[in-house]
């Protein structure tokens, strides 16, 4: 295993350069090899669990998901927030900033990145909560590539560029995250589910968020500076990818649905006229007949 991870260090080395020597030695970023392992028995499991539980009955989970929900809409709120300080401290440049001029900030900007990255790792637990509980139609290949992608890319985000412009879009995210995790913690209390209408908007959040990050990773290309580009042109690749896979999402979601809504209201409504205009006949033949019995 030593062996390996010296070799695939090396290559990493000579195709990327240098790694920040600020994170030599941190938790998991050591050796590309752990992340690796997780996202393969994430991949296993997604492929596996299924069709192990296809004859078992669905576990409830309510209650564990309350805590973990709760557990990583605090998490995200944490990050967040410093997020947000440590780029307010350093003096970040909003169109292009790179990995070493903002002083004690980055290495605040870091430590918050890094809980970042580990926090992919927890979110696998997004997807074996669907496999207990047979919601398998959730399991999308949108949803396995987006987790399965974010633990691997933050590896590499840490390693090499883990602060400098590599803050914006995980700012963005972690203020999502805020939304969604509390949106899925209260959905799993059923008294809660009637007051929660704000699914729909997190996923328009979502795109608006991929976006912005376009817009602002494209701000260190056309203004560049010491951040590495090839790295914004990465960060510009992924998420093209993921407005194309959420775009797709959100008309098979929620424009399909309202179409199909439109239309069995527009059957009702007729078939409610309809019931009125005979009523109406009816009633109408009804004092015809008396006006002419009395005659």
């Amino acid at each position: 295993m030593e062996l390996m991870d010296k070799t695939i260090n090396s290559y990493f080395d000579v195709w990327l350069g240098p790694r920040d020597p600020r994170v030599k030695g941190w938790l998991l970023l050591e050796n590309y090899t752990p992340t690796f392992i997780f996202s393969a028995l994430y991949l296993l499991i997604v492929w596996l669990g299924p069709k192990y539980m296809r004859n078992k009955q669905p576990f409830s989970c309510r209650g564990i998901l309350v805590v973990y929900n709760l557990g990583l809409t605090l998490l995200s709120l944490y990050m967040f927030y410093e997020l947000v300080t440590g780029v307010l401290e350093g003096g970040y440049n909003f169109f292009c900033q790179d990995t070493h001029s903002g002083g004690e900030a980055d290495m605040k900007i870091i430590r918050v990145l890094w809980w970042y990255y580990f926090s992919k790792l927890i979110e696998f637990m997004d997807t074996f909560f669907f496999i207990l509980r047979k919601n398998n139609h959730q399991i999308t290949v949108l949803h396995v590539y987006h987790h399965a992608t974010m633990l691997n890319i933050w590896w590499f985000v840490m390693n090499w560029v883990p602060c400098g412009h590599s803050y914006f879009g995980a700012t963005l995210n972690s203020f999502i995250h805020v939304l969604m995790y509390s949106y899925y913690g209260l959905s799993a209390v059923p008294a809660m589910r009637p007051y929660l209408w704000w699914k729909k908007y997190i996923t328009q959040g979502q795109l608006i968020q991929f976006v912005l990050t376009i817009f602002q990773t494209s701000c260190g290309v056309v203004w560049p500076c010491a951040f590495p580009q090839g790295w914004l042109y990465f960060q510009i690749s992924y998420m093209i990818s993921l407005i194309i896979l959420f775009t797709n999402f959100y008309i098979q979601t929620y424009n399909k649905k309202a179409s199909s809504r439109r239309k069995e209201y527009q059957n009702g409504s007729t078939a409610i006229a309809n019931g009125y205009t005979n009523s109406f006949s009816s009633l109408e033949n009804n004092v015809k007949q008396r006006k002419q019995r009395k005659d």
